[in-house]
């Protein structure tokens, strides 16, 4: 029995159908899942395992290898803080302490409420706007601790949901063109180029 929801499901099969080796899919079906769950969870990665054909090993494997993916519950809203060198000049680690204060949890960590998690992250590519922020991987420019309360405030009014969705939300845009409409194409190109590299074969034997 699925654990996702049928809707989930059904989204994910349909994704997955979009390519020609369906564990290709692996990694939209993760952002899928958290989509729903807002983490990824051990029934979640049994679900996607079964959608592609792998084992939940593998889907393990490759959702702790990337940032934007978590295997453990986090808050509705993740902010993310870049100390790189850049937001490092300008103030990063000491707006990272004011967001510990005013939240009262360390970076990595999340709310008692399961509102916020704080993480520490590296370059967010935004260096024109340092220190950079992001709440669930959007960009809210460059924050000191007064617009850093003000957010916060925001956030848990639930004043910026129209811009800000949960975390694991990445696009919501659901995706209209599939794959398959290429696969005849991609299926074409390549009998072409092995009917002429046999071709070329049999015309050395031949000669």
């Amino acid at each position: 029995m699925a654990h996702l929801s049928a809707e989930t499901m059904a989204d994910g099969a349909r994704l997955a159908g979009c390519y020609p080796e369906r564990r290709s899919a692996l990694i939209p079906l993760c952002h899928l899942a958290q989509a729903e769950q807002g983490y990824l969870s051990e029934e979640a990665m049994e679900d996607i395992a079964a959608l592609v054909g792998v084992t939940p090993a593998e889907v393990r494997g490759t959702a702790s290898f990337y940032d934007m993916l978590h295997t453990e519950p986090v808050g509705r809203y993740v902010l993310a803080f870049c100390t790189n060198i850049a937001c490092m000049l300008a103030g990063a680690y000491e707006l990272l302490e004011h967001a510990e204060e005013l939240l009262g949890v360390h970076a990595g960590q999340t709310t008692p409420d399961g509102l916020f998690t704080i993480e520490e992250a590296e370059c967010l590519a935004d260096c024109d706007r340092a220190p950079c922020v992001q709440v669930n991987h959007r960009f809210v420019g460059a924050l000191d601790s007064e617009s850093l309360d003000l957010l916060v405030a925001d956030l848990t009014a639930g004043n910026r949901q129209t811009e800000i969705p949960q975390h694991g939300v990445l696009c919501r845009v659901r995706r209209a063109v599939d794959l398959p409409a290429r696969r005849g194409a991609a299926a074409g190109a390549r009998s072409e180029k092995t009917t002429f590299a046999g071709g070329a074969g049999d015309g050395g034997a031949g000669s």
